[in-house]
């Protein structure tokens, strides 16, 4: 089976490297004040499948579930964003994955899909990135599956597509900005909003409908959900929400990313009857959905454990890995790894819709990683575990 290296991989022409704009920063000048030369980012796939970070700090963070603060406080932690309130870029270089399920279970699902990208900009022109890999829950959202919309979500799309109105249809201006206009106009609704049960009725009506334009196959926040893949490789470490098997990768990667963008993009050949990309988000074992890697181990006798490592190592071998990181399931004991930190766990249930439990995110230098959490409940005073 052909490896997924960088190195080795012949990409078609739809997908040629691109470069990443770099400029100098801080830590890359010499001591004599002058820009060192960095190799730059070289990004493979479209969307996104395989990224060249030569010497890059990367930093993993998993579920947001609509949960702004928390979003913010793991951010802060992990070093790459301000903690003044300007949401400014401060990791430099560094090369940021959020793993998935950012929608659902929160108020302000839109506004960290904001934020991201807002970071995204500010970090390419630092010589970093930011990089999202799509969820279970995006992907239900795209299928019309609004079982999980917390109320306040629903609120936040409305305001969403009055703003995208006012602003044009103009969705760059629109998308970007609205991390820094959605917390005004949620105080302000907050303010007005009348408890009169028929009118909240009528709103939530309206929440639904906008919801549904928004993510519907082909809709703005679908095609933006699309720019993002359901498996991402950067450098030796694969990126994905729920976990990647053999047959995964003998399907290919990359195709499973085009799949689910086209999908997302509403660019099936029959409108009735959309071609949702089953082995990437469909049925237990599929990309977003699989659990296999995030179980507890009690649950298995020595005999399955061995099974289930003999499947991730071989695994890693066919797309040339040396570990995968996944979100998906809350680790109630926090970001950790397992069969030989041959993969780790780092969806810790952070939103307040889900465990509410303190942030933790895993840095990754070269081949090791290690987990940095806050002590106690101060994010401000930071206990880091030794890479492994």
């Amino acid at each position: 089976m052909a490896s997924l290296c960088l190195n080795s991989l012949p990409l078609p022409p739809s997908s040629q490297p691109r470069k990443l704009l770099e400029t100098p920063s801080p830590s890359s000048l010499n001591s004599h004040g002058k820009a060192e030369a960095s190799k730059p980012i070289v990004v493979s796939g479209n969307p996104p499948t395989f990224v060249s970070a030569p010497g890059r700090r990367i930093v993993a963070v998993g579920d947001l579930h609509g949960d702004l603060y928390q979003t913010r406080c793991a951010l802060e932690m992990a070093g790459v964003l301000s903690s003044d309130g300007e949401d400014l870029w401060t990791g430099g270089e560094t090369v940021l994955v959020q793993l998935g399920d950012i929608l659902d279970r929160g108020e302000d699902e839109i506004a960290i899909l904001s934020l991201l990208r807002s970071l995204d900009i500010q970090a390419k022109a630092e010589g970093g990135a930011v990089f999202q890999v799509n969820g279970n829950h995006e992907s239900m959202n795209v299928e019309g599956d609004f079982r999980f919309v917390d109320d306040g979500g629903f609120d936040e799309c409305l305001d969403f597509l009055e703003y995208f109105d006012d602003c044009r249809d103009d969705w760059e201006e629109a998308f970007v900005d609205w991390i820094g206009v959605s917390q005004k106009l949620k105080v302000d609704r907050k303010m007005l909003q009348n408890y009169w049960d028929p009118w909240n009725l009528v709103r939530r009506q309206k929440g639904v409908i906008a919801r549904s334009i928004l993510l519907r196959p082909g809709g703005p926040l679908a095609c933006e959900l699309a720019r993002h893949p359901v498996v991402l490789k950067v450098n030796d470490w694969l990126f994905c929400h729920g976990g990647l098997v053999p047959h995964h990768v003998a399907y290919g990667v990359e195709r499973m990313n085009r799949e689910v963008s086209q999908w997302m993009r509403g660019l099936s050949e029959s409108e009735d009857d959309p071609d949702i990309p089953f082995i990437a988000t469909r049925g237990y074992d599929s990309v977003v959905w699989n659990r296999l890697y995030s179980r507890d181990n009690s649950e298995f006798d020595d005999y399955q454990s061995n099974q289930i490592h003999s499947i991730l190592e071989r695994t890693l071998h066919a797309a040339g890995a040396k570990a995968m990181v996944v979100g998906h399931t809350p680790q109630t004991a926090g970001v950790n790894c397992k069969y030989n930190c041959s993969i780790w766990r780092i969806d810790v249930g952070m939103s307040r819709g889900v465990l509410n439990s303190r942030p933790e995110v895993l840095e990754i230098r070269g081949d090791k990683a290690r987990v940095i959490r806050s002590k106690r409940d101060s994010f401000s005073e930071l206990n880091v575990v030794d890479y492994i």
